[in-house]
């Protein structure tokens, strides 16, 4: 029986990732000597939109035909940083972005004093003036976001652990204030702008490896919320109504899990949302009312966060000790 003879096979030296040794066709156009037009045509074709790749046409990405993708980058992007920073839960902060810390709102109101001494019968200056006190009066509250800054990043086991983490809009103000207390420990902490149409400036306290920037506002609004462990409201305007109401419909109506939510100032919060009177006025059940509860100093507010989650049967990292006690 014939048998093959065995010998060992030719292998050519593998080719290069990215040389050739000769070019492919279509790596230069087409010769001018065959066609004179040839260059200008080609040129035309490739600075036409159409050509542009896809996902580097911003203006095919800002389409409306794109607006499906354009929600799930906005929302998968921050979603795979966070993880990768090791975030399991947030404590969301939010509050007035106006009130500013109160040696900057005491320089306000001196200066404006000085305008008005110069024109003591301006109205427009007498009202800023007003207002510029009542900032000032309400600047108290810089310090206090401040120091709960700080107690929520020495929670846990140091600066590097993340895994409760305070979360904010990423403005000045209140915002400014709470990241500034995690930025005093040396502990993360995250900031969501949104593009709006006059420029928006990050605070310089948050981690710059966690401040992320929304086109959408749903979006933003989902990432608050997503891993959120309680809400810390300050006294703000428009923007801490908004994510505090959207946060209390969401837990009367048990779309989300109960969560704590605290109203830091209860002389300004009475006055800015009477729910006794909605509760009255039967728009409201009176079990709404204790949604949420109010609080003066960081320590209280901490505690009181805690003392809730003990209080579920669910403390805020899975290893903690809790002592139950009262429900705030």
């Amino acid at each position: 029986m014939d048998t093959m003879q065995e010998h060992d096979p030719e292998v050519p030296e593998p080719a290069h990732p990215h040389k050739r040794s000769e070019p492919l066709p279509w790596e230069a156009p087409k010769p001018l000597e065959d066609e004179p037009h040839a260059l200008a045509r080609v040129e035309a074709v490739m600075h036409s939109p159409s050509y542009r790749q896809a996902d580097h046409d911003v203006d095919f990405l800002n389409s409306d035909e794109t607006r499906g993708v354009r929600l799930q980058i906005d929302y998968l992007k921050a979603e795979t940083l966070l993880k990768r920073h090791g975030i399991e839960h947030t404590i969301v902060v939010f509050g007035g972005t106006r009130i500013s810390e109160p040696l900057a709102a005491q320089r306000q109101v001196d200066a404006l004093r000085s305008h008005l001494a110069d024109s003591p019968a301006d109205e427009d200056l007498q009202h800023r003036l007003a207002v510029a006190q009542r900032i000032l009066e309400k600047s108290r509250y810089y310090d206090v976001a401040r120091e709960f800054g700080r107690l929520v990043g020495e929670f846990g086991q140091g600066p590097e652990d993340a895994r409760v983490t305070l979360i904010t809009g990423g403005g000045p103000g209140m915002m400014e204030a709470a990241n500034r207390g995690a930025f005093d420990v040396g502990a993360k902490s995250i900031g969501l702008n949104i593009t709006l149409p006059r420029e928006q400036y990050p605070n310089p306290y948050v981690t710059p490896d966690l401040c992320f920037r929304f086109h959408y506002f749903a979006i933003r609004k989902l990432h608050f919320l997503k891993r959120a462990k309680a809400l810390v409201a300050f006294p703000g305007g428009y923007g801490t109504l908004d994510e505090l109401f959207e946060t209390l419909t969401l837990i009367q109506t048990r779309t989300i899990q109960p969560l704590p939510v605290v109203l830091v100032g209860e002389s300004f919060w009475r006055q800015a949302v009477n729910v006794d009177f909605l509760v009255e006025e039967g728009v409201i059940d009176p079990e709404d009312r204790n949604l949420f509860w109010y609080a003066e100093t960081a320590g209280e507010i901490w505690e009181s966060i805690q003392q809730w989650h003990c209080a579920c049967g669910r403390p805020l990292l899975d290893n903690g000790a809790c002592q139950v006690g009262e429900t705030p």
